[in-house]
This record gives C-alpha cells, structure tokens and sequence, in this order.
C-alpha cells in the first residue's frame, strides 16, 4: 500500500512531539522540585526536633543540679511545653513530643499517625538502628489540608530513671510529687536506650 507524503500532517505531528515532550520535561522538573522542597523541610524538622532535644537536656541537667530530680518534673511540665510553643511559632509548624505512656493525659498521646512512627522506632531500635539514625515523615492529608509530618525517636536516658524508672526505684519524694500532679501517670518503669517517645512536628503544605 502506498502511502502519500503529506507535510502539513508531519508537522503537525512535530507539534505533538515537541508539546509532549515539554510536557514530561515539566513533569520531571516538578518532581524534582517537590522532591527538593521535602528534603528541605526534613532537614529543617531534623534541626528543630535536635533543638528541642539538646535544650530540654539542658534545661534538665541544671534543674537536677540545682533541685534535684523533684526540680526536672518541672521542666517536663513547664520548660517543654514552652520549648516546643517557641519553635512552633518561630517556623509556623506545630511542634510537640508525644510519648509511648503519657504521664500527661491532657498532652503528649499520640494520634494514629504518630502511633505508626513510635512503633516504627521501636522495632528499628530492637533491631539495633542506632535512634540518631531514625526518623520518620510522611505528607498527609487531613481535613483538606496537605501536611509534612515528621518524628524523631526519643529514647531513655540514664537521666530519666530518676522520673522515669521502674517504679520500686522512685525515690519516695518523686512519687510523692507524681501522685499530686499526676495521678493518672503511666510515663513510669522505663529502661535506659528504651523508645520513651518522640519529637512531632507536623508543617502545612499550603
């Protein structure tokens, strides 16, 4: 069968190559872009969440230096808070640390979203990834917004026992302390390197 040249369909059909090609090159850089954009916000997570971290162990060692283990509940309960608000307000994210077992039940319970990350943590961590290695991000969708969602483990340090130890080893003053302020506390009877919970940072999309 034979087939007439016809320039006008040739061209044509440049056309379509040329906006189609145009078209995944758009894709590709878009992507790409997105990609980029993720990657800098995880950096920025990460920057905050070791933030929040180093400050809070600080904030801590001064207390129990100076007052004791009874002196770090207030840190948790008054320093931590106002740690997390301060970066929160100072990138536009929500920023806060949710934990395995609360001590708190009007703060730190995680969402279904974060329960997902602490059980990721605890697996990894019992597989023997160091936590400083971990984190966990996804972009969500909720109530028609589009969010980045980042975690970073925080693990029991040697520190914490003090508050957070196994219960026959509180001190009669810190239970004391926890039974008035916390009476529902169940943030007790944790082992040094155990997940204890998390820096969660949620950034919107739009």
């Amino acid at each position: 069968q034979q087939r007439t040249f016809n320039p006008m369909r040739t061209g044509t059909n440049r056309r379509a190559v040329t906006i189609i090609a145009t078209l995944l090159f758009a894709m590709t850089a878009a992507v790409a872009m997105a990609q980029e954009d993720l990657e800098e916000r995880k950096s920025a997570a990460e920057t905050a969440s070791s933030t929040l971290i180093q400050e809070l162990g600080r904030a801590l060692k001064t207390s129990m230096a100076n007052s004791g283990p009874e002196g770090a509940i207030e840190v948790c309960r008054d320093i931590a808070p106002g740690i997390a608000n301060d970066l929160s307000l100072k990138n536009g994210w929500k920023v806060t640390r949710v934990g395995t077992r609360v001590r708190n039940s009007m703060m730190g319970i995680p969402d279904e979203w974060e329960q997902i990350g602490l059980k990721y943590f605890s697996e990894q961590i019992e597989a023997g990834t160091a936590p400083a290695d971990l984190s966990y991000q996804d972009v969500v969708a909720e109530g028609g917004q589009r969010y980045f969602r980042f975690m970073k483990p925080i693990v029991t340090q040697p520190l914490c026992l003090s508050c957070h130890g196994p219960a026959d080893a509180l001190s009669p003053a810190i239970q004391a302390v926890l039974e008035q302020q916390y009476p529902h506390d169940k943030a007790i009877n944790y082992a040094v390197g155990e997940l204890r919970g998390a820096v969660s940072i949620k950034q919107p999309l739009e």
